[in-house]
């Protein structure tokens, strides 16, 4: 049997990082961890091919070579796979798709022979074996949350893993929290689901193996779901692994706020190399976080919690939301303060949107507010429900947030006041994140220092930071290059002399 898998195409968001990979000659931020992982639960004799779309071209060739197309993607990625499959229809190859894609949205898509829903590791098998009989169904689906205990290694031989940035692995799924606009706890479920640390470790081995040196992303749901085995377990299991092979990789996750609550689970994980994580703050607005069940969030400085955390050694990437029903007019200039205060530079702000699966689409539709479906993307200026606030003028204080945040006088000032909170616990050792980085500065100079409008306040910060925080330059130069990117995709949909080049 031959298996081409195929990952449909990201477009360019602010997700994608696709103008900030292009100053260290990278075409994607990840590979395609469910594909790989999915290829490694097939049979060994099979045949088999990856093509990811974010890295190379499709061609018919491909197509054709296989007796079955497995497309995995997520809603984002709606409009590729649509293409792809099209393509396999007009090519005779029959078409196998899951994913949270398909899993959220089956009814959206024809030509698709066979469906494989929800967790692979339940339906998968039941694919497979019906297959083999020779009578396959339409779908497979489940409502169980298996766990993933026995979830092979992916198969990373199926990538070329210098076209990306930084590579991935999972720990856990669900989340313990249930926020009404989050599709995760409909995908997999309240209950975090770990694998054993042999997994883990094995994972860890395979990247080494395969001589990966540099950023490994955990893209856990929520990375401290479960605290107790990840103090007990876990993160030691890391702590050895990572001192024994001399620290070969920088490690970064998603965890909830209530990190900053646990001095001990900081220090280990710090211990463990993780110095990045991504937080879902989402709003200064306390009655906003009440509507949308963020109780974690609720009740706390939110500030302080930030600062907490870049105090313990990690760089906090943050998630906002606008559009709430409790959002007023005000919200715009209290979300730029918040995110200016907080230094939080990775700063990803996008309209509320409702996901199908969510608890806020089930509300909206009782209440008549769907109108389109979800697009995927936040940050396109798209809605697909009637909000409380005016339509257009939340839009205009979304751009007004836009425009403000990733000017690079606000940007870099954001920078500044990270760098005075930042106390990083460990150094990497990664030659291929120096070569980067060198690589990085040589593009960085050109681009913010010499052809960007805000080219002052990149200067400036770069005098401040060699005088007074040298060791912390290469992190600014990282920071910059994400800047970039973000003004880049701001300028596709708001043309302000902040956002086009001099």
């Amino acid at each position: 049997m031959k298996i081409l898998f195929v990952y449909p195409q990201c477009p360019d968001t602010f997700w994608s990082f696709k103008h900030a990979l292009k100053f260290v000659s990278k075409r994607a931020s990840f590979p395609p961890l469910g594909a790989l992982t999915v290829a490694a639960m097939l049979p060994g004799d099979w045949e088999k091919k990856l093509v990811d779309m974010n890295v190379s071209t499709l061609k018919n060739e491909e197509i054709k070579w296989a007796d079955y197309v497995f497309i995995s993607a997520m809603v984002v990625q709606k409009e590729s796979a649509k293409e792809v499959i099209q393509r396999c229809n007009n090519l005779g190859v029959k078409v196998v798709a899951g994913g949270p894609l398909f899993t959220t949205e089956v009814d959206a898509f024809s030509g698709v022979d066979h469906f494989i829903l929800n967790e692979a590791e339940v339906t998968l098998p039941l694919f497979l074996a019906d297959l083999n009989n020779g009578h396959p169904q339409k779908k497979y689906t489940t409502n169980v949350h298996p766990p993933i205990t026995e979830t092979p290694v992916p198969l990373w031989s199926l990538i070329n893993k210098s076209k990306y940035s930084s590579m991935n692995l999972q720990y856990s799924r669900g989340c313990p929290f249930n926020c009404e606009f989050c599709d995760i706890t409909f995908l997999d479920g309240n209950t975090p689901r770990t694998k054993s640390s042999q997994q883990v470790l094995a994972e860890m081995d395979s990247l080494y193996q395969i001589g990966w040196r540099g950023d490994v992303f955990f893209v856990d749901d929520n990375f401290i779901g479960n605290k107790k085995k990840l103090k007990e377990e876990m993160l030691p299991a890391i702590i050895n692994w990572m001192q024994n092979k001399n620290r070969p990789f920088n490690l970064f996750t998603e965890v909830s706020v209530n990190l900053a609550d646990d001095e001990e689970l900081m220090h280990l994980m710090g211990q463990a190399g993780f110095n990045k994580v991504f937080v879902g703050i989402e709003t200064p607005n306390e009655a906003s976080l009440s509507e949308c069940d963020k109780k974690q969030n609720t009740h706390r400085d939110l500030i302080a919690t930030v600062k907490t955390l870049q105090n313990h050694g990690f760089e906090v990437m943050g998630g906002f939301i606008v559009g709430f029903d409790n959002d007023s007019p005000a919200i715009f200039k209290s979300q730029i303060n918040f995110i200016q205060r907080s230094g939080i530079v990775t700063a990803m702000v996008g309209l509320l949107n409702a996901p199908r699966g969510t608890r806020l689409y089930q509300r909206l539709k009782r209440e008549n507010r769907l109108v389109e479906e979800f697009t995927g993307d936040n940050t396109d200026f798209s809605l697909n429900f009637v909000p409380k606030m005016k339509r257009e003028t939340l839009i205009d204080g979304y751009k007004e947030i836009l425009n403000t945040i990733y000017s690079p006088k606000h940007y870099y000032a954001r920078i500044k006041t990270l760098l005075q909170e930042y106390k990083p616990r460990t150094k990497s050792f990664s030659l291929q994140s120096k070569r980067w980085n060198i690589q990085g500065f040589l593009n960085c100079m050109w681009f913010m220092g010499i052809r960007e409008s805000g080219r002052r306040y990149y200067w400036r910060l770069v005098a401040s930071t060699l005088v007074t925080r040298p060791k912390s330059f290469p992190l600014l130069i990282s920071l910059s290059i994400y800047g970039y990117h973000f003004r880049r995709v701001v300028g596709k949909y708001i043309k302000t002399p902040d956002t086009v080049l001099a």
